[in-house]
């Protein structure tokens, strides 16, 4: 990334070209603005379209004579756009780029350099008056003792001196590091001249200052001395330095931020990536050199294309994904996407999977607690235990995700069968298929006794024994869940009795099983077995209320034929009563003797007595129990209508 910058926002003219066909590859903005040509001209370019057409053999030769050398530097002469010429100093560099054989090439324009140079050497009389009117710092010092022989105007301004204060001065203080003006002269005396070479000057006030100087051996007043024409590069040096700075604090970041970092081409080729970025995905940027970087994260064709349609869109928003990892782990990443000027796309992404899971241990909570308060209020809404086992095995189908959920009831023997059952279409259907688990009647089932829970990922590898393997074969078991249903046990035997299972069946292929799964069925057996005991004990009340209404309708009838008889045998006592106070009536008639019909109405008030004393017994509430009070009453008006007495004849008698 640090390269990408430095080339794109260098001040001086690069390119980079194929040097098997000699095509330009890359050009930077410095160059386009220098030749006037446009980037797309230049790349439709070979590098010898900017050579006169004299210089073309020379170049081509100078390319022939440093084939094998990885950096060597000439000077030559291009043609801009416009026709002008340009006399430039060319450093080259050999690189691979885009995979091909390349040249690097930093250019510097030293045509104003080049005409000083031609000036001095044409016409040494005028040189005063020309150092004097160019607008470069220009010095001249002797090359036996490095004293300074002269200074045009502008080379004072910049090192802010007056002429007395430099001339026959060593040349020596006007460098930054005696050292440096030493290594200087030896490169010098070694090349004949030197171009564009960078330096740390310093002023007269004690200040620095960095300057490119071009270096010249000439004659001077007879004798052999040295040309020096300086150009203040203290700006470009700042703003370099300010980049170098800003990118090093870039990279700090970068490499600190807890975020995914990349850079992408405009060809989707990745550039660059953060330390974060490698950490998290486990691929370094040099994998993608030869493959495709988002075939790697997303082989799923449908989510690639997605992500594809994503980044084109380069919407400032965070989009989540499913990511795979280079050891093959799927995480969950979220991504956003910044399109750059340059038509590169800066990607930002983080790692989620630890929210992912918060929230899908919130939603599978939240969803527990639903399955609890369905199966909770069916139970207070029902009393039919059918509704209550049916509703929660469809729920945790759902809830799971699985292809069959069933309630097993054991019978006295271990055998057993699935009494409520919820299943996927397209999967064996066992409800109401009574089961003789050989396993179980064998104790194989003695720990569910003990409340224990299972989860089984893989029925093949989980150890279990053949019997049992091939019932879940039955099935079309690969992987389940099994949980004891436990009623609590009362009386003289407290404890638990097992009555059944809750079991889920995953039949398409082998599932690891998450332990929430496995203790939600286990909560869930608690409800059941309540719902159970409650239906146990309603279906018992029901037959308590059944025996007492059959009961109570037995006593009715016996009532009924009780009140039925007691009114026949009223109406036979009061009928024989009757005859025999008629009778007794009839007989008087023919009586004579006083005395014997005293005694025949007596009889027949007797009779009568005894008459209203049965109907009285007969209507009264309790024929345990007899009114004194309303039989004296009903006697007393009976004889006196009987013997015709008036009130007046009557009177108390003391005993």
């Amino acid at each position: 990334m640090n390269d990408s910058f430095l080339f794109t926002n260098n001040p001086s003219p690069i390119w980079i070209y194929d040097r098997d066909n000699l095509k330009f590859l890359n050009v930077n903005e410095a160059a386009i603005c220098k030749y006037g040509y446009s980037k797309l001209q230049f790349l439709q370019m070979q590098v010898i379209n900017i050579y006169p057409a004299e210089y073309i053999s020379i170049f081509l030769e100078i390319l022939a004579k440093n084939q094998n050398n990885l950096a060597f530097d000439y000077q030559c002469r291009h043609h801009c756009q416009d026709g002008k010429f340009i006399d430039v100093e060319i450093v080259t560099h050999t690189i691979k780029y885009q995979g091909k054989n390349a040249h690097l090439v930093y250019i510097q324009d030293i045509t104003k350099c080049k005409e000083i140079e031609q000036n001095l050497q044409a016409n040494e009389a005028i040189f005063r008056a020309i150092a004097e009117a160019i607008p470069i710092p220009l010095m001249i010092s002797r090359s036996s003792d490095g004293s300074i022989l002269h200074a045009n105007q502008e080379f004072l301004t910049a090192f802010r001196c007056a002429p007395g204060d430099v001339v026959n001065c060593p040349v020596t203080d006007i460098y930054h590091e005696i050292a440096e003006s030493q290594t200087l002269i030896e490169e010098l005396e070694q090349k004949g001249s030197l171009q564009n070479y960078e330096i740390l000057l310093k002023r007269g006030d004690g200040t620095s200052f960095w300057a490119i100087a071009s270096l010249q051996y000439l004659t001077f007043n007879g004798e052999v001395a040295i040309l020096a024409i300086l150009s203040d590069i203290t700006e470009r040096k700042n703003t370099e330095t300010r980049l170098k700075e800003k990118n090093e604090f870039l990279q700090s970041i970068f490499a600190q931020i807890p975020l995914m970092i990349n850079l992408i081409d405009t060809a989707g080729k990745l550039l660059w990536v953060n330390q974060e970025w490698e950490r998290i995905l486990g691929w370094q940027i040099q994998d993608f050199q030869t493959r495709d970087l988002l075939s790697a994260l997303y082989p799923n064709p449908q989510e690639h294309q997605y992500v594809i349609d994503f980044i084109q869109s380069a919407k400032r928003i965070w989009g989540d994904f499913r990511t795979q990892v280079r050891d093959g782990q799927i995480i969950d990443t979220s991504w956003t996407n910044i399109n750059l000027p340059n038509g590169q796309i800066l990607g930002i992404g983080q790692d989620i999977t630890n929210r992912k899971q918060t929230e899908q241990a919130l939603k599978t909570q939240l969803e527990r607690e639903k399955l609890m308060r369905t199966v909770v209020q069916r139970i207070q809404q029902s009393l039919n235990l059918q509704d209550i086992l049916n509703t929660t095995v469809q729920e945790v189908r759902h809830l799971l995700q699985v292809e069959r959920v069933v309630v097993y009831q054991f019978a006295p023997d271990m055998s057993g069968k699935v009494v409520a059952e919820s299943v996927e279409p397209g999967w064996i259907k066992s409800l109401g298929i009574q089961i003789e688990d050989t396993c179980f009647q064998n104790g194989a089932g003695v720990n569910y006794y003990q409340g224990r829970k299972r989860a089984i990922a893989n029925i093949y590898t989980a150890g279990l024994t053949d019997c049992h393997i091939q019932l879940l074969e039955q099935f079309e078991v690969k992987a389940n869940l099994v949980v004891p249903i436990l009623l609590e046990v009362g009386g003289d035997n407290i404890g638990s009795r097992l009555w059944g299972l809750l079991v889920a069946h995953q039949c398409s292929k082998p599932r690891e099983w998450e332990e929430n799964q496995l203790d939600l069925l286990d909560q869930l057996s608690v409800p059941i077995a309540i719902a159970i005991q409650q239906s146990s004990i309603f279906q018992q009340a029901q037959t308590e209320l059944a025996e007492r209404q059959k009961a109570e309708m037995q006593l009715r009838s016996a009532l009924a034929e009780k009140e039925i008889l007691l009114k026949e045998v009223h109406h036979r006592v009061k009928n024989n009563l009757q005859i025999v106070s008629s009778l007794l009536q009839l007989q008087s008639q023919t009586l004579k003797e006083p005395e014997v019909i005293r005694v025949f109405r007596e009889s027949q008030n007797r009779i009568d007595s005894i008459s209203l004393i049965h109907k009285n017994l007969y209507t009264a509430p309790n024929i345990g129990q007899l009114d004194v009070v309303e039989y004296i009453l009903s006697l007393a008006t009976s004889i006196l209508i009987s013997y015709q007495i008036g009130p007046e004849r009557i009177a108390l008698e003391g005993v």
